[in-house]
């Protein structure tokens, strides 16, 4: 199910207080969804072990911070071996 309308979209409040800071954006919300506020402007986002770049662009905005991040390691190169009777 989506988040009702009335509700508006989704920030953290910590996000609303960096807004007047000066600090670079770092983001453990990865829930939160992309304002305008953070238009053509680069964050870093939590993946669960390290802090992850995003270039936040006019297409980004209105989708979550989580969508943009992979917290799981894809190993291309593990195959699965059969084994011969």
């Amino acid at each position: 199910m989506s988040r009702s309308i009335w509700k508006g979209p989704f920030l953290d409040k910590f996000l609303l207080k960096q807004r007047l800071k000066k600090t670079p954006k770092i983001i453990w919300s990865r829930r939160s969804v992309i304002s305008f506020m953070y238009l053509n402007k680069q964050v870093s986002v939590y993946n669960g072990r390290d802090f992850k770049r995003i270039f936040v662009t006019r297409e980004k905005i209105g989708y979550k911070f989580g969508m943009f991040v992979f917290t799981r390691k894809y190993n291309k190169s593990k195959k699965s071996k059969k084994k011969k009777k």
